[in-house]
């Protein structure tokens, strides 16, 4: 059985704020490093389910290139939280 989630107010107003900002639940989730669902759910309950009119549209990086292998922000993402965080990408073939 999953554990409850306790709710700070400062994961509250988290959420109303990537809410307004029109931050998809999956973002918000992974803010929060909460499931999808758990955060829809609060947010229900905190009456932020809805992004607001005024809400910033999400951006549209369609025609963005990829990012090269080992790129920071994708090796971080990869590697957070396992042994392999804070090491530096290495290119395979390549000595140091």
């Amino acid at each position: 059985m999953p554990r409850k989630a306790v709710w700070t107010p400062g994961q509250d107003t988290q959420i109303r704020r990537l809410r307004t900002e029109g931050a998809s639940w999956d973002v918000i989730g992974l803010t929060l490093g909460l499931a999808r669902w758990t955060v829809i759910e609060r947010a229900r309950a905190i009456g932020a389910e809805r992004a607001p009119v005024n809400a910033v549209a999400e951006l549209d990086e369609s025609d963005r290139a990829p990012l090269p292998a080992g790129h920071p922000d994708t090796w971080g993402a990869i590697n957070r939280e396992t042994e392999l965080e804070n090491v530096p990408f290495r290119a395979p073939g390549l000595r140091r």
